[in-house]
């Protein structure tokens, strides 16, 4: 083993960078009015070197590489363009993140503690980057615990507050929990066939036993919690509500495609034997998961357990493109993971301004607010119709394509019956339309306007683009296809 197994962990040596940095400003400047400037700008250097690692060859090498795909640690660690593309797409849900934490950051009980909620969202970060690239459960492993424990803490944030500490501790013993199961899922597919490499299991696992069916639903088990798909949910309705608005906004978005990610991930290539099996698994996850989401979120009245269950029926529209098993099914995937976090992001940076200024988190506080907000009604609107699905957002392509993965394996009554799901989806986005357009006679008067900062805005107009071009610039999709079928034919 030698350096260059380090220097092919181009993002993460980047990102461990920026967290050094970060460290070093925050206890030596004592002036730390810039500390927000400062993170961003770090950040975005980041995120904009993700997109041409070849600079890094360059840098590194003196010149250009032209290897695609490679692996580090005798396997351990994978990477190729579909894996840096999600890092990149992750790294772009993180910078409108950190830009819509200012409004929360600044205020009394937080400005000091700046340092902490930066240094733990890009310790969770890095473990995401290690769950993406794993090639061996070990590694899979390691990263998931390093994303969950600070994501632990940061649920916990304001921990004077008891919804928050509750919500961190419920979170906790809810990823323990869920750690636990998988790596007794792990152990018997260990067990079973004497190794923890991705390619090595997958070239064992040709026929199907009793145990190792078993060990492959204990494993995804793990994962399924993590998603939030039901009946693997119960924790994230107390966890999204106790939450601070901008660590939910992380936890609903950015964790939740991270773990998707690998889970289309561990199941072409470890288990791609036992389509048949998971894919059976996956169509009742999905047909719950999209019900229970969308049947729940009818009956809330907090608005970010509505987005709660908002989440929980994304997901299974996200996995329903993952049952695939395809090219086109890992393509529709990451696709909509990528739509997602532009238009949930979008109503979390609005429901974020509300809740930082006013502290009103309730639907109705929504009520008239185009009288005295109209730019933030509607962004809340385009972005509702993106998750729902209407045309001519992204959100209807996203979910179209994912329509297009699970017809051509034939799934025709899933999909049917998802797309009646879709309609009540719709119904349940309205009506926090209707709130803020046209209000309810008996509703508390409109919030009073709110001056956006200069950050929130530049965050709200990355989403805004996002949810028209990503619908409407093909070669974004075609990229995406081009990278997914060079992995599966």
């Amino acid at each position: 083993m030698d350096l260059t197994n380090y220097l092919l962990m181009r993002q993460e040596i980047s990102l461990m960078v920026v967290f050094l940095i970060l460290i070093i400003y925050d206890l030596f400047v004592k002036e730390q009015k810039y500390f927000q400037l400062v993170a961003c700008g770090l950040f975005l250097v980041h995120t904009i070197f993700g997109f041409f690692p070849q600079m890094f060859d360059y840098l590194i090498y003196g010149g250009f590489s032209a290897q695609t795909y490679d692996s580090s640690f005798s396997g351990m660690y994978v990477s190729g363009e579909i894996e840096n593309t999600v890092k990149n797409i992750l790294n772009i849900g993180v910078f409108i993140v950190f830009l819509q934490a200012n409004s929360w950051l600044v205020k009394e009980d937080t400005i000091l503690k700046r340092g902490e909620y930066f240094l733990l969202t890009l310790s969770t970060l890095l473990g995401m980057y290690l769950m993406i690239s794993a090639g061996n459960f070990m590694m899979f492993y390691i990263g998931l615990e390093i994303a969950s424990l600070p994501m632990a803490a940061l649920i916990a944030f304001e921990k004077y507050k008891h919804n928050s500490a509750e919500a961190g501790a419920k979170y906790i013993f809810t990823a323990a929990f869920s750690s636990s199961i998988m790596l007794f899922g792990i152990s018997l597919l260990y067990g079973s066939v004497g190794t923890l490499y991705f390619t090595d299991m997958a070239a064992l696992l040709t026929q199907p036993t009793a145990l190792t069916i078993m060990a492959m639903i204990f494993t995804l088990s793990g994962l399924f919690f993590k998603i939030s798909l039901v009946p693997f949910h119960f924790w994230t309705a107390d966890a999204y509500e106790g939450a601070p608005t901008n660590v939910t906004a992380y936890l609903s978005t950015i964790s939740k495609g991270a773990a998707v990610f690998a889970l289309m991930s561990i199941l072409y290539r470890v288990f791609g034997s036992f389509v048949t099996e998971w894919q059976s698994v996956l169509w009742w996850l999905v047909l719950i998961s999209i019900t229970i989401g969308n049947l729940f979120a009818l009956r809330q009245k907090n608005m970010k357990r509505f987005l709660a269950f908002s989440s929980i029926s994304q997901a299974g529209y996200i996995v329903l493109a993952v049952m695939a098993g395809t090219a086109l099914g890992m393509t529709s995937t990451v696709y909509y993971i990528l739509v997602y976090i532009v238009s949930n992001l979008a109503v979390f940076g609005v429901a974020n301004i509300i809740d930082s200024r006013t502290g009103k988190t309730q639907i109705s506080d929504y009520n008239n607010l185009y009288q005295t907000n109209p730019k933030l009604a509607l962004i809340m609107m385009i972005a509702m119709f993106s998750l729902g699905g209407i045309p001519p957002t992204a959100g209807f392509f996203s979910k179209f394509f994912a329509f297009t993965a699970a017809a051509q394996q034939g799934f025709y009554v899933l999909l049917l019956l998802a797309l009646i799901n879709t309609v009540i989806s719709l119904y349940y986005y309205l009506l926090v339309v209707k709130a803020m357009f046209i209000g309810y006679k008996d509703g508390p008067e409109p919030i009073e306007k709110i001056k956006s900062d200069n950050y929130l805005k530049v965050s709200l107009v990355i989403c805004l683009t996002g949810m028209f071009v990503l619908g409407f610039t093909s070669g974004i999709f075609e990229y995406l296809k081009t990278i997914s079928f060079g992995i599966i034919q």
